[in-house]
């Protein structure tokens, strides 16, 4: 299993930056993510949704769910199908600003690994993670 942590701050209330997390807003700030699909509420206030993701030329399809959701706090989503994934995205209000923390267990697919070194898949994935929080920063901040 690989890690990756990612912090930034965003200059916007943690109400906007926890609602703007809605799986729906994804691909627009997430370079890798091609789709979006199927949408549904669960019970406990977080969501399941389908995907199809793009890594080193390779397209994945899986399922997301909430395993966690506590609103403007928390959310813990597991990830099956083309990848096998946990992220956590942690929101931690300062004042009118909000320090979000994504953190991503994943394993590298096997398919990926006679195609690409795992190192440059795991450093291709920090980027993404770097990189999608920055652009969850400039869409908010804008």
């Amino acid at each position: 299993m690989a890690r990756i942590e990612t912090t930034i701050m965003i200059d916007v209330p943690v109400e906007k930056v926890f609602e703007f997390t809605h799986p729906k807003n994804l691909p627009e700030i997430w370079p890798s993510l091609v789709e979006v699909k199927n949408v549904k509420d669960l019970a406990s206030g977080g969501y399941s949704w389908d995907w199809v993701y793009k890594m080193a030329g390779m397209r994945f399809e899986g399922t997301s769910t909430h395993t966690e959701f506590v609103a403007n706090e928390r959310t813990v989503s597991e990830s099956t199908g083309g990848i096998e994934s946990t992220i956590t995205w942690l929101f931690q209000p300062e004042g009118n600003r909000t320090k979000m923390t994504s953190v991503t267990d994943y394993k590298v697919p096997a398919t990926l690994l006679g195609k690409l070194a795992e190192n440059f898949i795991i450093r291709f994935n920090e980027n993404e993670s770097q990189t999608v929080l920055a652009n969850l920063k400039a869409r908010l901040e804008g």
